[in-house]
């Protein structure tokens, strides 16, 4: 709604909320102002609804992040606020594990001839059923 009608944002009572609840900013204050001495009321209000809608999908700090990098070099687009804020998520991210999710046939096989893992007792898949596709023939 926001995004086709920027200016009941001014008036909403969520703004007001946010406001009283500290979720928005001084830095959302700040490019808020600058989008719209960039590009109007409309295109700056409709700048900051783009913005606000990272919050979908980002954390707040990331968000914010991202806003006070934009306005760091002077940019009002919420492409660059967007940029920053994957930055600024990617950089504090959790390490990813240094375990493998999938291990290989042969790194496990590997791993059994070390007793790092336990044996798997398990015959290997037939794959004569594929053959059949080789050959045109349906009686494997």
């Amino acid at each position: 709604m926001l995004v086709r009608k920027p200016g009941a944002l001014r008036g909403a009572t969520a703004l007001v909320q946010a406001r009283a609840a500290g979720t928005f900013t001084a830095a959302h204050e700040a490019f808020w102002a600058a989008a719209r001495k960039a590009h109007g009321d409309g295109g700056g209000t409709r700048a900051l609804v783009e913005v606000l809608l990272l919050h979908r999908h980002h954390t707040h700090a990331d968000v914010v992040a991202g806003i006070t990098a934009a306005l760091g070099v002077g940019a009002v687009s919420p492409d660059v606020v967007a940029l920053e804020t994957r930055k600024h998520a990617q950089q504090h991210a959790a390490p990813a594990t240094t375990d493998p999710v999938v291990v290989s046939l042969q790194a496990r096989r590997l791993a059994e001839m070390t007793d790092q893992l336990p044996l798997d007792l398990r015959p290997p898949p037939s794959v004569a059923v594929y053959d059949s596709l080789l050959t045109g023939t349906r009686d494997a």
